[in-house]
């Protein structure tokens, strides 16, 4: 505890040192529909932290709905007295923040690690499952991949407008993969990235996805599966930034447009032992098959978290590479898991399904548990999509008959945590019917 509390109060003072106009620093963590909550402390009081002062904010402050409010769960935030926890820093998150327009920091914050973790905290709920993991000697390698929109800044009525082409100022509203784009959003994009490596991202490819001002930055892989996550997350906080900074609107929205393709989450997982050997490349890939199996089985339990909200489910099926089946194959985008083409020291899965604005804590650890599930059971998984386009399992096309199915699972209980599986049903089951009741417009036209 000593040397970790001396590295953190090297890290701040050495961020000091570097950034000695930074008089405050946000310090921040996921809460469970993937929006970061925190407080703004001055830099001396951090410094004070790091050397071993207490760290606490409400334990329910991870329980937030989408749109900020509280909902009854069981005795949580109404029944509880709303009592504090204790939080801890995370080592090498504290960074600039370079799109305010005052000097600031940032440092991520989390309960895990310390003497009570908070049960279902997105990062706390990753974090178990990986050490289960460890414990069996299977060490992930995980790789994000986030596609995102941008907008312009201003909406119309509280619609989205198109991003507007910096070269020619016309509206950039037709769907094109050209590269021409990436040269004439540079300034933003260039901006982004730089920014996301400055959080000590590692930033790699940028493609021009299909969808009008449709964009994807895939990340560099990390043995980390903590890391990663944090990478994800800081990415859509940084990139919302500096897109507001430029003139645009950057949103993570699973699917802003009908017509277009929706945003997705993208996640590359590679298993190894020990010493260093692809898991799943061992007797000729008959584990990746167990491992594939499992995933299947698991998905239609974890639709709640791949599928986060009522507009993340409109994403599926009925446009470019989204599933509407639990599915899998050999280089095929139209699976949820899908096998990378790749050599035996670098054999993954690419699981394809969430949407970009899913908890990125959540994910992988829901990915992870159908990995883990498939190795101990060993089962064979249905035929691949390569073989037959009709292969696939059903799962949930709507919230609360996804909240059901992912509430009632045995085995999603037992390696997600049945408290967390019980808070986040909740959670979702109550965001749901609180977005159900407005009456838009359509409901007059239709029913009036």
């Amino acid at each position: 505890m000593k040397s970790q509390s001396a590295t953190l109060l090297a890290e701040v003072r050495t961020f000091r040192q570097h950034h000695p106009d930074v008089r405050y620093v946000d310090l921040i963590a996921l809460d469970i529909p993937g929006h970061f909550y925190g407080k703004r402390y001055p830099i001396e009081m951090l410094e004070k932290v790091a050397a071993g002062s207490p760290l606490k904010l409400p334990q329910n402050a991870v329980l937030l709905g989408a749109q900020g409010g509280l909902f009854k769960i069981g005795d949580y935030c109404f029944h509880d007295g709303d009592p504090d926890a204790n939080r801890r820093l995370v080592p090498g998150t504290l960074k600039p923040v370079s799109w305010e327009s005052q000097p600031l920091g940032q440092m991520l914050i989390t309960s895990d690690g310390t003497e009570a973790p908070i049960e279902f905290e997105p990062r706390e709920v990753l974090a178990k499952v990986l050490q289960r993991l460890h414990h069996k000697g299977i060490h992930p390698v995980v790789a994000f991949e986030l596609e995102f929109y941008l907008f312009d800044k201003t909406l119309d009525h509280g619609l989205p407008q198109f991003a507007h082409d910096p070269l020619s100022d016309d509206a950039d509203d037709q769907p094109t993969l050209h590269i021409d784009r990436l040269s004439r959003f540079s300034g933003v994009l260039n901006d982004m990235a730089q920014t996301a490596k400055d959080q000590g991202i590692d930033i790699t490819v940028i493609t021009a996805e299909l969808g009008p001002g449709q964009f994807e930055i895939n990340f560099g892989h990390l043995d980390d599966g903590l890391r990663a996550a944090d990478w994800a997350a800081l990415f859509c906080r940084s990139t919302r930034g500096v897109a507001l900074k430029h003139g645009y609107r950057a949103s993570f929205m699973a699917k802003p447009y009908l017509q277009y393709p929706g945003s997705g989450m993208h996640v590359h997982v590679s298993l190894y032992d020990g010493a260093g050997n692809n898991l799943l490349a061992a007797h000729q890939q008959q584990p990746l098959r167990h491992a594939v199996a499992g995933c299947l089985e698991l998905l239609p339990h974890c639709m709640p978290i791949f599928s986060p909200n009522h507009n993340a489910f409109r994403r599926l099926g009925g446009t470019v590479n989204a599933a509407t089946r639990a599915c899998w194959g050999f280089e095929d985008r139209d699976a949820c898991v899908r096998i990378p083409d790749s050599d035996p020291r670098n054999l993954r899965i690419e699981h394809r399904l969430a949407s970009a604005d899913a908890n990125p804590y959540l994910v992988l650890a829901a990915i992870l548990a159908g990995l883990e599930h498939g190795l101990d059971a060993q089962r064979e998984p249905i035929a691949p999509l390569n073989e037959d386009r009709n292969s696939g399992a059903d799962f949930p096309l709507d919230m609360l008959d996804a909240v059901r199915t992912m509430q009632q699972h045995a085995s999603v209980r037992d390696k997600l945590g049945a408290e967390f599986v019980d808070v986040y049903c909740e959670n979702k089951r109550q965001d749901h019917l609180a977005f159900q009741q407005e009456i838009n417009a359509r409901e007059y036209r239709w029913f009036l």
